[in-house]
């Protein structure tokens, strides 16, 4: 499996995801700033990624913060600023910032040295509990796919977007170890093709069969026959089961419940923000025109035409059959369902 994300030295190391799929490439950051631009310019992505690489920058900042002692406070302060602010709409980028402000509060009077061993420490032990969860995710769901499944997806909720293994692709991964996958439908995933540049090559490079089709081919596909279910990742999933993931997604839910084609969100506990009570109340971040204006830089429209670019949508609880998390498969209601795991867990 393909690393993203590692320490070398007084370093992180990032796969640079705008380069796939020409280029294998590592990003070397040696600052949390370098980690929140490679955030913010989707060189990272996915919302366990993200959450985790936000872990890492913090860690690197205080291995390599050099300023005044009684300034490491401040400093820490600032750093969670800086790369909370990176993208809104990602629960698990709060919850890994809150994670390590944690442990830094208990170990903050300790020699500096020994607070950002603790915090790599942290990071790491993030980075491995993410894989074994995505791997739990993976066998549940899998349970789900019938023998010779045909499944659609958008953007890319794989290795690529977590520590490894993923969490749609995830259970894609282990329905295709128990041989029950005859075909994956990507959708192409526009403005940034997500689907087209990343889920084809992540599969492809497995030997797990996969189709390419664009966004608005979905419903015609489905009508033909195509495809037995619908699995996705999600960046937040509200208390009642609303789940906001990648632009398109929500379009695909109307057409699987028009189709009577099951669809499935498959996510970590980390995702779920009980804070929320509804979809409605999810920041949804809207990122730079000219990622709809262009294609690697070439204009396919009007330079100055007006763009409206929300990066993801909300896809409302009742067309969702079921949530696949690390602690198993939660069906509706999904208010006390969601309540019920999210807590006995945190228990």
């Amino acid at each position: 499996m393909i690393k993203t994300i590692y320490f070398q030295d007084d370093s992180v190391m990032l796969l640079d995801q705008s380069q796939l799929p020409d280029r294998l490439v590592y990003e070397k950051c040696n600052d949390p700033a370098q980690v929140a631009d490679a955030i913010i310019g989707l060189k990272v992505r996915g919302a366990p990624l993200i959450g985790v690489t936000a872990a890492f920058g913090l860690a690197l900042g205080i291995k390599n913060y050099r300023g005044p002692t009684e300034q490491v406070d401040q400093y820490f302060q600032a750093t969670c600023k800086l790369l909370a602010s990176t993208r809104p709409t990602a629960v698990n980028l709060f919850w890994a910032l809150e994670r390590m402000e944690k442990t830094y509060m208990i170990h903050r009077h300790q020699e500096l040295e020994s607070i950002a061993q603790i915090l790599m420490a942290e990071a790491d032990k993030m980075y491995a509990e993410d894989i074994a969860i995505n791997r739990a995710i993976g066998d549940y769901g899998q349970e789900l796919v019938p023998a010779g499944g045909r499944v659609l997806t958008i953007c890319n909720a794989g290795a690529l977007a977590t520590c490894g293994y993923g969490t749609a692709l995830g259970v894609i991964r282990s329905a295709a170890a128990r041989g029950k996958i005859d075909k994956v439908w990507a959708c192409e995933t526009r403005p940034v093709l997500q689907g087209a540049r990343l889920t084809v090559w992540e599969l492809m490079r497995e030997g797990i069969p996969v189709g390419l089709i664009t966004d608005s081919m979905a419903g015609y596909t489905m009508q033909l026959g195509k495809i037995d279910l619908v699995i996705v990742g999600a960046d937040r999933i509200a208390a009642n089961g609303d789940a906001a993931n990648k632009i398109g997604t929500f379009s695909l839910a109307v057409l699987a419940a028009y189709h009577n084609i099951p669809f499935y969100v498959a996510a970590p506990l980390s995702t779920i923000d009980l804070s929320i009570d509804n979809g409605g109340q999810i920041p949804i971040e809207e990122r730079h025109q000219d990622e709809v204006r262009q294609i690697a830089g070439t204009y396919l429209t009007v330079p100055d035409v007006e763009v409206f670019n929300p990066a993801f949508d909300v896809t409302p609880q009742h067309l969702i059959k079921g949530i696949i998390t690390e602690k198993g498969i939660i069906e509706p209601p999904y208010i006390s369902g969601l309540e019920h795991i999210k807590t006995k867990t945190q228990g």
